[in-house]
């Protein structure tokens, strides 16, 4: 009974990206300047990470894990170049992100959870780095942009006993998501080595045979897997259009043969813009390493960590259809390298707001 809750609580928030590509809407009228905060608040922004990033941070090398020194040798990642800046809107020109720009794309919720849409810019605050940003550039509500997920799927031994059910969930996903000639997907299965089943397409049966070809077995790099899709994969999905980029990640979180750190995967999905969606395989009741693992990879993106048998997944749609985009020039910005730490909130204390932690400046 346990299963099959888990197995329909999981397609329900795999589900729940469907109606981000069906929905269309104009951006909504110009609003009035935000009101930037001079100070920091008595609400003190969460503590950062060292080695987290936002969209503009400089290369860095790949630090082998403790895990990797007992795992076999397979090659690290190799970090590249920023991406460029994405289209805010489907209805609004392109624009071009420089490289003392920060785009950040953020969402906010009730106390109950569920997502406010039609906020204007007046109603936020934000420091960056302590300060109030120099300039906005560009505020508004992101809707109706076409979906590019990766279905990033842990096939190691560790979830042989739940792997029938990861992969018919992610089966009844792509089938009520995936819309032609407007959204792609790919399909991801990892152990010790990531392996795309299926690059990206809109062909269901092609994305389904991949999902199908997977077979568990082996040890579990998760942070090599989620590091490789994001700047493989998710990095270069960029074309003419904007796109909302979002990875759904099916595993236990138990993470013991990358030569990856879990930051970097972090700092990867960061640059990638990609927000993570984290389900968790793990069904007990009490919440181990793993299970932390999942929820920072997602928190730290601006996504959330989903364990079964919650039956509150379909919000990922709401999610994805009330999202805020902003982009902006942070004041006293310096190229040194350096971690800048967001904090954005809403003047409106009874509304919660879920971004990024912050980023690296590049560096000159």
């Amino acid at each position: 009974m346990i299963k099959k809750i888990f197995r329909h609580a999981l397609a329900a928030a795999f589900a729940a990206i469907a109606v981000q590509a069906c929905h269309s809407a104009t951006p909504p009228a110009a609003p009035p300047a935000m009101h930037f905060a001079q100070t920091v608040p008595a609400a003190q922004p969460p503590t950062q990470s060292p080695t987290q990033s936002g969209a503009q941070i400089a290369p860095s090398a790949l630090v082998p894990s403790q895990a990797a020194q007992t795992a076999s040798p397979q090659a690290a990642p190799a970090q590249q170049a920023a991406p460029g800046a994405e289209q805010s809107d489907v209805n609004a020109p392109t624009i071009k992100i420089n490289a003392n720009e920060v785009s950040l794309i953020f969402t906010v919720t009730n106390k109950h959870g569920q997502y406010v849409p039609n906020l204007q810019q007046s109603d936020f605050a934000l420091l960056d780095d302590g300060r109030a940003p120099a300039r906005v550039n560009s505020f508004h509500q992101q809707i109706n942009l076409p979906l590019r997920v990766g279905i990033v799927v842990d096939a190691s031994t560790s979830i042989r006993s739940r792997f029938q059910f990861e992969q018919q969930a992610a089966t009844e996903f792509l089938l009520q998501v995936v819309k032609p000639r407007s959204d792609r997907a790919f399909v991801m299965g990892f152990d010790v080595t990531p392996t795309i089943e299926q690059d990206w397409t809109d062909n269901l049966d092609a994305l389904e045979q991949g999902i199908d070809r997977m077979r568990p077995g082996g040890g579990t790099a998760l942070f090599d897997a989620v590091y490789t899709a994001c700047r493989d994969k998710l990095l270069t999905e960029r074309g003419q259009e904007p796109v909302r980029k979002a990875m759904v990640l099916i595993s236990d979180g138990d993470d013991n043969q990358s030569r990856a750190y879990l930051d970097d995967a972090i700092k990867m999905c960061e640059r990638a813009e990609t927000i993570v969606y984290a389900i968790s395989t793990n069904w007990t009741p009490s919440r181990g390493k793993g299970d932390q693992v999942l929820e920072k990879l997602a928190e730290s993106t601006g996504g959330q960590a989903f364990f079964p048998p919650s039956t509150s997944f379909k919000n990922i749609e709401e999610e994805l259809r009330s999202q805020y985009a902003l982009i902006y020039t942070p004041a006293d910005f310096k190229y040194d390298g350096s971690f800048r730490p967001i904090y954005l909130y809403c003047n409106d204390r009874r509304y919660q707001v879920r971004a990024k932690k912050g980023y690296f400046a590049p560096r000159q």
